[in-house]
């Protein structure tokens, strides 16, 4: 549940930043490769996860099951308009290198400039200005390393402040990393697949969290949406630096790779996945109506009609809390009042009798039980519905086969 919500939370902003941008009226060529790449990924994770919460609910299929269909159609997304793997690979990395850096593409302009004379002077400007980034971000990739980038100016209110601290620390040390690729690799950077993935991880993570981040002050910074933000931002930065620390330690050129290490982290890695406390908190928010819940299924289909299992079993939610105190009094009582019946409702016939739940309690146990029956129960079909189903199926295509001939 902590990494359902926690996933939720993170591929809903990664969608809405996005979304955004085109909106705007621009051609997010990396952030829409970053958004496929990671939501195709992440969704088939959450549905992993989904499959596990409730099991033969999703392995049958049938007019009851909400997740079997997502699961069989999550590879279509992996791979159509693109595959995953070359997408983190070659694309996000590939363009990003480039496009989102503040001085290649300006000194490829200029190199390719026909008025030789002004090319030159933009050059020579994109150069010196090239060269000043890229020792400015050693600077503060160590310094961000020594301090545990805990001091600085950084935007945010006082919970998120430290948040943009980190990725402005993991910016240095992306934009210090893809400098020193590219010098030293030169065309052969586009070859090391691995190298080029891991960099595009760092650079979706910290869009991911930028975008994290965006969501949490678009919405007016609510203090309920809190443990989502913390669980989804300590899973990417534990990511970023998973990724950072495998492409230094698998660098072609092992000395630079040795001297990049010191300069990002001088004391080691320090990130850490989100812990057990914190994801019981995400978990807890999933389990009980609120606000933070009610955004994270913004724009998801839930109304309690016929045709959608999933809104009926969320709108059962409020009724087995409100019935929680009521069946943990009735279980108290079947275990040490001397109830003695076996099924259920020769049970409540005898805790009535007894005094231990009135007949509105009585009722509401009956409703619980109705609604737990129908959440758990999965599709159930008689062989001869089966074998009619088969047969009108090969009927209609042996007729449409008779119609194209």
């Amino acid at each position: 549940l902590a990494r359902i919500g926690g996933k939720a939370y993170a591929i809903s902003a990664l969608c809405q930043a996005t979304a955004a941008a085109v909106d705007r009226g621009d051609v997010p060529s990396v952030p829409s490769a970053i958004a496929k790449y990671h939501c195709t990924t992440m969704s088939r994770e959450v549905i992993s996860d989904m499959m596990d919460v409730i099991g033969g609910k999703g392995i049958i299929l049938g007019p009851r099951n909400f997740a079997g269909r997502s699961w069989q159609a999550a590879p279509i997304a992996i791979t159509v308009e693109g595959a995953n793997i070359m997408t983190r690979s070659l694309l996000i990395f590939g363009q990003g290198a480039i496009l989102c850096h503040p001085w290649v593409l300006k000194e490829m302009k200029a190199a390719q400039d026909p008025d030789t004379r002004a090319g030159l002077q933009e050059f020579d400007r994109s150069l010196f200005g090239h060269i000043r980034f890229g020792i400015s971000n050693a600077v503060r990739s160590f310094w961000f390393g020594l301090t545990g980038a805990r001091f600085g100016a950084a935007p945010g209110d006082a919970y998120t402040r430290r948040y943009f601290r980190k990725l402005d620390r993991y910016s240095a040390n992306l934009a210090l990393m893809a400098d020193i690729s590219m010098m030293t690799l030169g065309g052969k950077l586009k070859f090391k697949e691995s190298l080029s993935g891991r960099l595009g991880d760092v650079l979706s993570h910290i869009y991911m969290t930028s975008a994290m981040l965006k969501r949490y002050h678009d919405e007016g910074a609510p203090v309920a949406d809190q443990p989502l933000l913390a669980w989804a931002f300590h899973d990417s930065v534990h990511t970023i630096e998973t990724s950072l620390s495998a492409a230094l330690r698998n660098f072609p050129i092992r000395p630079i790779g040795w001297l990049m290490w010191l300069l990002i982290f001088p004391f080691g890695r320090r990130a850490e996945a989100p812990g057990d406390r914190l994801g019981h908190r995400v978990a807890a928010l999933l389990m009980a109506p609120n606000e933070a819940r009610d955004r994270l299924a913004s724009g998801v289909f839930l109304t309690p009609c016929e045709n959608n299992p999933g809104g009926r079993i969320n709108s059962y939610l409020s009724k087995a809390i409100m019935a929680e105190p009521v069946e943990r009094k009735f279980i108290k009582a079947v275990k040490t009042k001397g109830i003695e019946a076996l099924d259920f409702t020769t049970q409540l016939d005898e805790a009535v009798a007894e005094g231990v739940i009135t007949q509105d309690e009585r009722t509401l146990l009956e409703e619980l039980r109705a609604l737990t029956l129908e959440t758990i129960t999965v599709d159930d079909f008689d062989p001869h519905e089966l074998r009619s189903a088969g047969y009108y199926d090969r009927e209609r295509k042996d007729a449409q086969s008779q119609e194209a001939a």
